[in-house]
């Protein structure tokens, strides 16, 4: 009868209602969250790629006993090596991987095999309507240090302008590890809601004249082009802002290995397997992070607050650039494939697109608008370096 008393002891469901109040109702408050992104996930498809895989690993932390998370190891912005040989669990050598800044960085290596930076080559002038939707990044900072949070927090909430999870990841993991589950939830909520959350400002920016505009076809770029772009493009970033050396290296190393052609099958594991592989790791450890004790807080709702904010300024900051080169051409330009700057690829440039074909049923804004979106990709990691050279 002992045996079996201490084994109740042990179980999820004695630690859950001997807790006491209020930890309890915390317990079954994350546990019902979890399920609830599961739910968006699986049946409304909301970035099911990560958020299904956060979604289980929020669900992971949160069960009593379960012990495969431990936030004390990682406190202060430091690894406690010498406790891992006593308590660290399985999510907690996963997390390594997020705290050393590898599985965003791998990350990048897949999408840049996976990208095409000819509509990007081929329009340069797009490169400016990436940059211009990063503007959401720095509003939302400057909100974020407005509303008390510090330095390293609103650099990290920031980020989520750029409509770019493994950037967010990745600046959060410098420099705001304890907001990392609620950073991350936020923006990859926030890219699936990228249909939503942009049409409504597209046609209140723009002229319907202004969104019939039809593009003139890009030119071909060369073999040669595409194999020279991301070498100097690696160069010239590493020597401007160092910090943002290893997301857009990796990024750039990913797009080599695509367009060189000479390592297909080095090309396609970094599309497909290894992709995978990081990507579920980097959702199970980010969505461990978000504890009752992190998530459940009244800077939670700021962090959603500014996400948005930031998310809404950065499609301003495309589409007014956009209307601004759409006068200086004369017309030449659709504004809308501004909005496309936010790094959510190729999805915002669907939604450019999409709008556009619905007030002129022939026009073709996909490829104008994949330009200013990889150049979004490029833009958000250097805004995280840049935080990351002033405040890591």
């Amino acid at each position: 009868m002992g045996s079996i008393l201490e084994f109740l002891k042990q179980s999820g469901f004695y630690q859950l209602f001997t807790s006491g109040f209020p930890d309890w109702l915390k317990t079954v408050v994350m546990i019902g969250l979890a399920c609830v992104l599961l739910y968006l996930a699986i049946v409304k498809k909301f970035e099911p790629m990560l958020l299904l895989p956060i979604a289980f690993g929020m669900l992971l932390t949160n069960l009593p006993g379960a012990d495969m998370y431990h936030p004390a190891l990682f406190e202060g912005g430091h690894v406690a090596w010498e406790g891992f040989s006593e308590k660290a669990g399985l999510i907690d050598y996963l997390y390594l991987g997020v705290k050393l800044g590898i599985y965003p960085c791998l990350i990048f290596l897949g999408v840049g095999a996976m990208t095409d930076f000819g509509p990007l080559i081929a329009n340069p002038k797009s490169l400016l309507l990436g940059a211009a939707a990063q503007a959401g990044i720095f509003v939302a900072f400057i909100g974020a240090k407005l509303i008390g949070f510090t330095d390293g927090v609103a650099a990290s909430i920031g980020i989520i302008g750029g409509a770019d999870g493994p950037t967010a990841i990745f600046v959060t993991s410098k420099l705001a590890p304890e907001y990392l589950g609620s950073i991350a939830i936020a923006a990859y909520s926030y890219m699936a809601l990228v249909p939503l959350i942009q049409p409504p400002f597209m046609k209140l920016l723009t002229t319907k004249k202004e969104r019939m505009i039809v593009m003139q076809q890009l030119r071909p770029v060369s073999k040669t082009e595409k194999i020279i772009f991301p070498i100097v493009v690696t160069i010239f970033t590493a020597l401007l802002v160092p910090s943002a050396a290893s997301l857009v290296g990796m990024l750039m190393l990913g797009n080599l290995l695509r367009e060189s052609g000479v390592v297909d099958r080095l090309s396609k594991t970094a599309q497909n397997e290894l992709m995978n592989i990081v990507t579920i790791f980097l959702g199970i450890s980010v969505g461990a992070t978000a504890t009752a004790q992190m998530f459940l807080r009244l800077d939670t709702l700021g962090i959603f607050a500014m996400g948005i904010a930031a998310f809404i300024f950065g499609t301003m900051g495309g589409l007014l650039l956009g209307k601004l080169m759409c006068l200086i051409t004369k017309g030449k330009i659709n504004p809308l494939i501004g909005s496309a700057g936010v790094s959510a690829v190729p999805m915002a440039a669907r939604v450019s697109q999409v709008v556009g074909q619905k007030e002129n049923p022939s026009n073709f804004l996909l490829m104008h608008a994949m330009g200013p979106n990889v150049a979004g990709v490029i833009g958000s990691a250097i805004a995280a370096g840049v935080f990351l050279a002033l405040f890591n």
